[in-house]
């Protein structure tokens, strides 16, 4: 493939994983503002902890989508260290969506409903951009070439061979 062929082939990779990322967070989006929205208008709780608990609802919303659908071709050997990763960097977008909430309810004192949605949405937008950046490089990550042409090869195989008749010798 010419060196334009790959770069376009990446490029159209990227943006596949891109609009499926979309996808899922924009779905975790809705899950997040909603919950955020029915805690704080149903309860008592104060605004950065009914966000907090919004958020966790649409973490974990958020990883059955991407493990399912954005990253399904990805490395699934180690779930365990995946979804502790998962859970590591999503708690760090977490501080950084909840971050933005607080410093605008409890240092320039936004706390009307409307407020509190508008910097909740730019809080996620802002943890979006890292959430993307962390899960594509670190939790979910692409198999090697040689391991992804190998298990092709593997698979190949094993095909051909379910498909000789019995009684027919194995080809030289």
């Amino acid at each position: 493939m010419s060196g334009r062929g790959a770069l376009r082939a990446r490029l159209d990779q990227l943006l596949r994983e891109v609009a499926k990322f979309g996808v899922v967070g924009g779905v975790g989006t809705l899950v997040n503002l909603a919950v955020f929205n029915l805690v704080r208008h149903t309860t008592d709780i104060p605004v950065v902890r009914a966000s907090i608990i919004a958020t966790a609802v649409a973490i974990c919303c958020n990883y059955v989508g991407f493990r399912y659908f954005t990253y399904r071709d990805r490395d699934k050997s180690g779930r365990t260290k995946e979804m502790t990763l998962f859970l590591l960097f999503s708690v760090v977008g977490l501080i950084i969506e909840n971050g933005v909430l607080y410093t605008a309810t409890y240092g320039f004192g936004f706390d009307t409903p409307l407020q509190s949605n508008i910097f909740k949405f730019l809080g996620i937008g802002i943890a979006t951009l890292f959430r993307f950046w962390s899960y594509r490089t670190w939790v979910f990550r692409a198999l090697p070439a040689r391991e992804a042409v190998a298990d092709a090869e593997a698979l190949l195989e094993d095909s051909a061979l379910r498909n000789v008749p019995k009684g027919v010798p194995d080809r030289p």
